[in-house]
């Protein structure tokens, strides 16, 4: 099936240049490895290496930075790694701290940096699950 049609809703929100690298990175796999599972993994793992997850949507990462966010996106899927869920863990601070302050993070100027990472994960996933139920 057309990645197009198969598009995740937070793609569906987010700009066209991020919709169309999911679904060419999508489509490209579906071609190699089939339908299912892997062919999404993929095309996650493409979009991550120039978006990262702002909320309910993708933005592109800061500065125009390129590479993989997070050990999984670094890794073959044999060596394991845990997603970062579209949070670019190698983003600084800063830009975390400001990513924190519009997702409306509380307590986010005593953070550290991995505190950050977690919080805006879990400002991220309730974003996306509210805009799903609406």
């Amino acid at each position: 099936m057309p990645g197009r049609e198969e598009m995740p809703s937070t793609l569906e929100r987010s700009s066209k240049d991020a919709q169309r690298t999911w679904i060419k990175a999508h489509d490209s796999a579906v071609e190699q490895y089939g339908e299912g599972e892997r062919a999404h993994r993929v095309a996650y793992g493409a979009l991550k290496h120039t978006y990262e997850k702002v909320g309910d949507h993708w933005e592109r990462k800061e500065g125009g930075r390129k590479g993989p966010s997070d050990p999984r996106s670094a890794k073959p899927r044999q060596q394991g790694g845990r997603s970062g869920e579209g949070v670019d863990e190698n983003a600084s601070k800063e830009h975390l701290y400001g990513l924190a302050r519009r997702l409306g993070v509380d307590g986010r100027s005593r953070m550290s940096k991995s505190e950050l990472l977690d919080a805006i994960r879990k400002a991220n996933r309730s974003e996306t699950r509210a805009a799903r139920s609406s």
